[in-house]
């Protein structure tokens, strides 16, 4: 019988080593998932890289973990806003890598590993300090850059409710990048509120297919609300 349900946060973490690349869903807040990265905080694993759309916000969640010297690296479209002060701390000291990739470029590269594409060519960055040591060429008379996609051992995402299977459905505009990291990492990890019985899920509503996800943790109400009780 496939059930991909984990026991506990604890138990869908244990496996992720030091040096890992890990993907974490999330636009800014939205859909970022909090209680993973709490728990991936507390597992302890370190030197790892991180792909995300921006570099934390205040000092929970992705900014927590940064804080916390867990990063040795971070792909971003976006490290700079004005609550952003863990990364610049850290940038400034020279204690992190950035690797800055436009928003666009950012979701294709993903994607592209998702699909098994070696490699697409971009015109966002040409002319561009990003544009320095990747190919570049000249396509019907306008010029692109080489962008290589981005795989990774680990996604960590969040989803409205799953099945055992692992289908995920989304809330809105928190679907962001999870869809696309699911498919590029060799193990996806989704919390997810609600955990619902096989058929109950409106296959048309289904945006992960459960083959892109290898398990799941329900965060129940209760433990959202001890999350929130426990943050500054």
């Amino acid at each position: 019988m496939i059930n991909k349900i984990s026991a506990s946060l604890e138990d869908a973490l244990a496996d992720i080593h030091d040096g890992a690349t890990v993907m974490i869903g999330g636009f800014g807040n939205a859909g970022m998932p909090s209680e993973l990265i709490d728990a991936l905080i507390a597992q302890g694993a370190r030197d790892l890289t991180i792909v995300n759309n921006n570099a934390g916000n205040g000092d929970t969640g992705l900014a927590a973990l940064l804080k916390a010297r867990r990063v040795r690296k971070i792909i971003c479209s976006f490290p700079r806003q004005v609550d952003s002060w863990v990364f610049d701390g850290l940038y400034r000291a020279g204690e992190i890598e950035l690797e800055l990739t436009p928003q666009g470029n950012l979701a294709e590269r993903i994607r592209a590993a998702g699909a098994g594409i070696g490699g697409f060519f971009s015109p966002t960055g040409y002319g561009t300090l990003l544009a320095q040591g990747k190919e570049t060429r000249e396509i019907d008379g306008k010029h692109y850059v080489f962008e290589l996609p981005i795989h990774a051992d680990y996604a960590l995402i969040k989803a409205l409710r799953a099945d055992r299977w692992g289908n995920l459905v989304y809330r809105k505009t928190a679907r962001n990048f999870g869809p696309i990291m699911a498919m590029a990492a060799k193990c996806t990890i989704a919390q997810v509120n609600d955990v619902v019985g096989l058929g109950e899920l409106d296959p048309e509503t289904i945006v992960t297919p459960g083959i892109f996800v290898q398990r799941v943790v329900t965060i129940g109400k209760q433990a959202r609300q001890e999350g929130l009780e426990q943050r500054p």
